[in-house]
């Protein structure tokens, strides 16, 4: 079973990242033909739709995420922070990336990280377009700077080692409060090399002194800078902070959030049912391609964890690991959990893997809460955004419309740099044993 999960997991990645395929078609009929394989015969009708019913609030929550947050773009909500930030970074692509990271760690301590994609990629991704600059260069700046971010007490991530450990988070937090620095340190660098690279590609933006024109080689865009605010712009946006106040608070469900936040927001800016209807038809194309492939994903993770694949490959990793190498476990697990996020969901990572790693480091005498502590240095950081099993990474690429494919191979070695740089740091700090 252990091969099997391998060898499915195995084929996934590589017809998605070799594009021999859509991610849609191969999170629906991988799992299909592996569990055929394992001789699952008609059980796999049951898993797939345990799969999908798990993750069917992710897909209505994104699905309605787009539709807002397409909305407040269209009336202009984003414009005059758009114009003032062009304004502060003088045309300059290198500021604005750098700009993007800096936004993308303080947005993140929200804890959520399909809100931190959404806040941050809604707000920044008019500015990329306007100024030619690469969508892909945004979908990858902010998910290293919340992928760092995303091991705070109130994250996923740590809440799940919590409970599978049975630790405080002071105990697995506060441990590895620098290397989080560190490795925000490590974001706002890499930021600042994809940043150079965009002024070379399309060269310092030319801004007139009235604000209104700008040019760079043969690249030419016109900013509108009105001084006057859009129609309804207060309105719009104390009903956008009322959201993500609710979000982060989560006073109701956030699928159901955004469902009444797009109902109020589409009836006070479009009273005209034939306006909402246009509206919601504009950004539909975009909802339908995320949402279908979060729902293919159900099938994937359903399949995955209904075969005990997911259990038995955890299983044959830690039986793998030599006597010699038992001490220094954390190590291990610190740089290898990076890359098994793309393996592993987070939950079968943290309720799955992660007790048998403890179990393991104890009997070579190293102490579980330093092994959940090197869990959360790559898991729960750098691999969170580009894990395909990860609902949250199909909201970035969603309103970024980039592949899943092109963000990994963009920064899987950036990201697997943010990993090194806080293991090293939290070496040399004490918080996992050398």
């Amino acid at each position: 079973m252990a091969i099997l999960g391998f060898l499915m997991i195995g084929t996934f990645l590589y017809l998605v990242m070799s594009k021999r395929v859509s991610v849609l078609i191969a999170f629906a009929l991988v799992p299909i033909i592996f569990a055929l394989i394992g001789g699952f015969g008609l059980e796999i009708g049951k898993m797939m739709l345990d799969g999908i019913v798990k993750v069917t609030p992710t897909g209505i929550m994104i699905g309605f995420s787009i539709l807002y947050f397409g909305l407040m773009i269209d009336r202009g909500l984003f414009d005059p922070m758009i114009s003032r930030l062009i304004r502060f970074a003088k045309g300059d692509p290198l500021k604005i990336v750098m700009a993007t990271a800096i936004i993308t760690l303080v947005v993140a301590l929200d804890g959520d990280g399909s809100a931190t994609f959404m806040i941050t990629v809604t707000a920044l991704l008019p500015i990329y377009k306007r100024l030619g600059m690469s969508s892909l260069t945004l979908a990858g700046v902010v998910a290293l700077g919340a992928g760092v971010m995303n091991i705070i007490p109130w994250g996923g991530p740590l809440a799940r080692a919590m409970v599978s450990l049975g630790a405080e988070s002071s105990e697995l937090f506060n441990p590895i409060i620098p290397a989080m620095l560190a490795g925000a340190v490590w974001v706002v660098f890499v930021s600042y090399i994809f940043g150079k690279k965009e002024r070379k590609r399309i060269g310092m933006i030319k801004i007139s002194n009235k604000g209104d024109s700008m040019e760079s080689g043969e690249i030419a865009a016109t900013l509108e800078m009105s001084s006057s605010l859009p129609k309804l712009y207060w309105f719009n946006l104390i009903l956008t902070i009322s959201l993500i106040v609710a979000l982060v608070m989560e006073i109701i469900p956030v699928p159901v959030l955004f469902i009444v936040a797009f109902a109020i927001a589409l009836l006070v800016n479009f009273p005209d049912v034939k306006k909402q209807q246009e509206q919601i038809a504009s950004h539909a194309q975009s909802m339908v391609m995320v949402c279908t492939t979060i729902f293919a994903a159900g099938i994937f993770t359903g399949i995955l964890t209904g075969t005990k694949m997911i259990d038995a490959m955890a299983v044959s990793m830690v039986s793998a690991i030599p006597d010699w190498l038992g001490g220094h476990l954390p190590i291990l697990v610190a740089v290898v959990s990076m890359p098994l996020s793309l393996i592993f969901s987070p939950d079968a990572f943290y309720y799955g893997l992660l007790p048998v790693l403890s179990e393991a480091g104890a009997a070579f005498g190293v102490n579980p809460i330093e092994i959940g502590r090197a869990a959360l240095l790559g898991n729960g950081t750098t691999g969170f955004p580009l894990s395909p099993l990860n609902p949250s990474v199909f909201v970035l690429i969603g309103l970024c419309k980039v592949d899943l494919g092109d963000l990994q191979k963009k920064i899987f070695f950036w990201a697997f740099g943010s990993t090194i740089v806080m293991t090293i740091v939290a070496l040399l700090t004490g918080a996992i044993p050398l």
